[in-house]
């Protein structure tokens, strides 16, 4: 293992050559054989080396015969790198092979060395992750995070700036945080800059760059396939949906409009403001009223008409209708409720998972493209993709959201086609949920309270060329007090039970302050928490802490400072997988200063129907509802998002109708204060 973490050392500071000094103080120095550098660094190794001098300490690289990687030096060192680009995604795929089959740790580090040399940084950073994350002799690996190897993913190009002035004239004991403004991007006449503090959260972003890592599309079967993938591909964006137009009703706007008209102009317009250290160019922004065009790329084989979106639409949407899809060797696979979700959630992605991507195309992918290169579709102005077409920085432009509400009405489509839940699938026979109550400290019950914070994060690691040293960034970020669940359940069975206690939360009204049709609430439940408990006969009383919730992982682990990584062997499993998971500081949503009605739900369910045979191992579990167990089967038998996934039964108008005898509803306001504290660092 200690060999192993060398590895990461190729992580920091990807433009430098790997010979310059690495690691916690700058102490390491990769010593390579010559001819894996490529031709630039090899004229002035020898000048550079012998400038360092003997103290640091030498990590040697074996001498091998490397295998050819010709095929990945189409993608230039200093283009723009996208998982949306079907070239870049293939490429991606045949790299994350390569590094999957070399044989020992010493032979990778020497493969690692050459292609981090003469590959795009972006396109090595991100293969070389997921092998690391997929290898048996590197799966623990604290893999750190890629907003301390590009920081330019999040933070604004000024800050950037001004952090390269300070490494390089300020000793390190004198620095002080570089402060990002709250709201960068855009003034308050653009209505949809009332959201940015969610677009923009580096935690949010992080985690949608994190998911798609640790659920690449390409790559070798045993990488890409894992349980139910496509459904949580579904239920992971319907979550991030469920939670904006929350966000929305909160600052007094309407939900989030699907993109469906592609020939109508697109009246949002984002300026992101952010530098691309690699290329040396800027994402690029999109006016108002811009329109999607057909794609013409020779540049990155690029070439998707707005017709062939819309025919895979209609392809994709006459299956639901049909209730089948048919397969590569076409046969007809019925879309069915046990597995219909899954298969069409990896048509939609258009991962190597899909079961006809001839027929289906590449929907999901082709409209990122699209919508990040609606500024030059031709590639006559030779620009590069716009934030839409990066995983770590898409949630940040508000078109991200119109176009996933689009993606999510076509699976719930497909969901409205399922059978609907009965009583009996609802109900569990002798469990009554009594009471729920959120406690809040200096809070009256069943209030949650919002603010903003300021939190630190080191960007040090992503400034290539800069002298050494930690820098750091100072971020306001949404937060909101801690809290306890406290659910009081009655258990007349007469013996012990065990049941899943599933906690949401959703607005209590519509953009019109009027109350909800369940059809349009259920929606928007988001969810808070699941975990399993133990009923003795009688009442019992489950006391939960909000930090315990199962869609979230602490400050700590998202922002995963390197130089603060553990040593020992449980800390550093949970750095791997761990760093996915949505923040906790964004587990609540803002809510409004005069407070805003929500209600809280809380359901217990049968044991023996959710019930899958797979350990909990205390290691990155606490996040399994949005990305699932490290190797292992997902958690819940249910369907994602149960009991909300599908419609209701007959005669059920409202969420007060759709109750049964362990399910209970609690009137919850959340209040937000307009203030602003300092995060006391842990």
């Amino acid at each position: 293992m200690d060999n192993a973490k060398n590895l990461l050392l190729l992580f920091e500071r990807p433009q430098e050559p790997v010979f310059l000094p690495k690691g916690d103080k700058k102490k390491k120095v990769i010593n390579a054989p010559t001819e894996f550098l490529n031709e630039k660094h090899k004229t002035y190794i020898t000048t550079v080396v012998s400038r360092l001098g003997e103290s640091n300490e030498t990590v040697p690289v074996p001498k091998i015969s490397i295998p050819p990687m010709d095929e990945f030096l189409v993608l230039k060192r200093d283009e723009a790198f996208s998982l949306f680009i079907d070239k870049h995604r293939a490429l991606a795929g045949k790299l994350i092979n390569l590094f999957l089959s070399v044989k020992t740790v010493g032979h990778l580090m020497a493969v690692g060395v050459y292609a981090r040399e003469h590959l795009n940084p972006q396109l090595f950073s991100y293969a070389f992750a997921v092998a690391l994350r997929h290898r048996p002799d590197t799966k623990d690996l604290p893999i750190p995070s890629v907003v301390h190897s590009f920081p330019d993913k999040f933070v604004e190009n000024r800050v950037i700036g001004r952090a390269r002035e300070e490494v390089t004239i300020v000793p390190e004991e004198n620095r002080t945080p570089i402060e990002i403004p709250k709201d960068f991007t855009a003034s308050d006449l653009d209505e949809e800059h009332r959201l940015h503090y969610f677009r923009e959260d580096i935690g949010v972003n992080l985690h949608h760059w994190y998911w798609h890592q640790v659920y690449p599309g390409r790559g070798p079967r045993q990488v890409i396939d894992k349980d139910r993938r496509g459904e949580l591909f579904f239920y992971m964006h319907q979550q991030i949906i469920a939670r904006y137009n929350c966000e929305r009703l909160a600052n007094s706007l309407k939900r989030v409009a699907r993109l469906t008209e592609w020939s109508q102009p697109i009246k949002e317009a984002y300026f992101p403001k952010l530098d691309r250290l690699i290329s040396k160019r800027s994402y690029a922004g999109r006016v108002a009223n811009a329109k999607l065009q057909n794609l013409a790329r020779t540049v990155d084989d690029s070439f998707v008409d707005v017709q062939q979106l819309e025919h895979w639409r209609d392809t994709i949407l006459d299956a639901i209708n049909k209730g089948v899809v048919v397969d590569r060797n076409n046969r007809e696979v019925p879309l069915d409720e046990f597995g219909g979700i899954d298969i069409l959630g990896n048509i939609i992605e258009a991962t190597e998972l899909s079961i006809n991507p001839q027929l289906y195309g590449n929907l999901h992918n082709q409209g990122h493209n699209m919508i990040s290169l609606i500024h030059d579709p031709d590639h006559r102005h030779l620009e590069e993709p716009g934030v839409m077409g990066d995983v770590a920085t898409a949630m940040r432009d508000p078109i991200f959201y119109r176009w996933h509400a689009f993606i999510d009405s076509i699976l719930q489509k497909f969901k409205a086609t399922l059978p609907r839940y009965t009583e009996a699938q609802l109900n569990y026979p002798g469990i009554e949920v009594t009471g729920v109550e959120i406690s809040t400290e200096n809070a009256p019950a069943n209030t949650l309270n919002t603010f903003w914070q300021k939190s630190d994060v080191n960007i040090a690691n992503g400034l290539d060329f800069q002298k050494t040293g930690d820098i750091f960034v100072r971020v306001t970020h949404l937060q909101h007090q801690l809290f306890t669940y406290q659910i009081t359940v009655d258990n007349a069975s007469g013996r012990a039970r065990s049941g899943t206690c599933r906690i949401f939360l959703a607005p209590k009204q519509d953009e019109r302050g009027n109350p909800w049709q369940f059809q349009e609430q259920r929606t928007m439940f988001m969810e808070l928490d699941k975990f399993k408990v133990d009923l003795t006969p009688g009442s019992n009383r489950i006391t939960r802490m909000s930090t315990q919730s199962s869609v979230t992982i602490p400050f700590e682990r998202t922002y995963r400072d390197v130089a603060k990584r553990p040593t020992d062997d449980a800390g550093i499993a949970e750095w791997n997988f761990c760093g996915c998971g949505w923040p906790q500081n964004m587990l609540v949503p803002r809510g409004k200063q005069e407070g805003m009605p929500m209600e809280l739900f809380v359901m217990i369910s049968n044991y023996d129907d959710d019930r899958v045979d797979v350990e909990f191992n205390g290691r990155c579990d606490d996040a399994y509802s949005f990305c699932g167990l490290k190797d292992r089967l997902y958690p819940d038998r249910r369907s994602m998002g149960y009991p909300f996934d599908r419609q209701a039964r007959d005669g059920v108008k409202t969420l007060q109708e759709f109750l049964t005898p362990n399910m209970r509803v609690t009137n919850v306001n959340v209040k937000f204060t307009n203030r602003v504290f300092m995060r006391q660092p842990k």
